[in-house]
């Protein structure tokens, strides 16, 4: 009981930090012209802003309580759990931006609180099955490359909505492969040591498609229509990371027939308050990119 209690806190943390990242990086992000949200000059831009660097380390600091959690928590918890990011993002904007959270806000935000508290009292990982083998892992690899690539590709030829919603699949899948890498590179330091862990690939792997993914999200944040990238890229996250887990890791859920239902049902809660927490936060920012983009020109 006590490590569940303490993977629950620590996610909780990295959600909070993730917040703080995500709300501060889009602030970075406002006046950059939208042509711009998936290129090198954007890049450059944001590397020369201190406020961007300030959204990094935070968001570093909630990947590093993440790590954490996934030492001895199972993705089938931790995951869901960073959902809740939209909460905390949620007031902090409103009270950079000088504004109040409307009702509507808040009553999804009490749907998410709701879902999430039922969801860690009755996920209760299983024991862990057999490992995937070396085949269906290049299999899972090659599938998941295939998407990002195909996202990328359309992200960069297309504007607006569908580009943003483009780079958010991309962002989605990196980010649950991320994550399962993560489970897997703590799980190995955890039992075997620096060392050991050091002679893997997946370390390596961790950084680069850590980078790349984080590379992703900055295009994602700018790329038009945040209230279709935000909800696709948190609620698409989770749910390749939970089923990356059961394929490759072996994961599964320890729950009777009852149980499965009721979690049915919050997982479904979950996923329409996020769109709806999403949609709101990424209608706002737009409307602030909109404003400074007035007073630019």
């Amino acid at each position: 009981m006590l490590t569940h209690g303490l993977v629950v806190v620590l996610s909780l943390c990295a959600a909070i930090a993730m917040a703080i990242g995500i709300v501060v990086r889009q602030r970075a992000t406002i006046d950059v012209p939208s042509e711009q949200g998936v290129s090198v000059v954007m890049f450059r831009t944001l590397l020369r802003r201190p406020l961007w660097w300030a959204g990094t380390a935070v968001a570093i600091l909630g990947y590093v309580f993440q790590a954490l959690a996934l030492i001895k928590g199972s993705l089938i918890l931790v995951q869901p759990l960073l959902v809740s990011a939209l909460l905390f993002a949620l007031p902090l904007s409103a009270r950079l931006a000088h504004r109040r959270v409307r009702r509507s806000e808040w009553l999804w935000a009490g749907v998410l609180t709701a879902s999430l508290a039922v969801f860690v009292l009755l996920a209760r990982p299983g024991p862990q099955a057999a490992i995937a083998t070396l085949p269906v892992v290049a299999v899972v690899a090659g599938v998941c490359t295939a998407i990002v690539v195909v996202c990328v590709v359309i992200a960069v030829r297309v504007e607006g909505w569908q580009r943003a919603v483009a780079v958010a699949v991309a962002v989605g899948v990196l980010f649950g492969v991320v994550a399962v890498l993560t489970k897997v590179v703590m799980h190995t330091l955890d039992e075997r040591g620096l060392l050991s862990t050091l002679v893997t690939p997946a370390p390596y792997a961790l950084v680069i498609l850590g980078v790349f993914a984080v590379l992703l999200q900055q295009s994602a944040f700018h790329a038009g229509a945040l209230q279709m990238s935000v909800p696709t890229m948190l609620v698409l996250e989770p749910v390749v990371a939970v089923f990356l887990g059961a394929i490759l890791l072996g994961e599964e859920l320890n729950a009777g027939r009852y149980e499965a239902i009721a979690l049915t049902f919050v997982i479904g809660a979950m996923t329409a308050a996020s769109v709806a927490l999403g949609r709101d936060q990424g209608a706002y920012e737009a409307e602030l990119e909109l404003e400074a983009t007035r007073r630019a020109s």
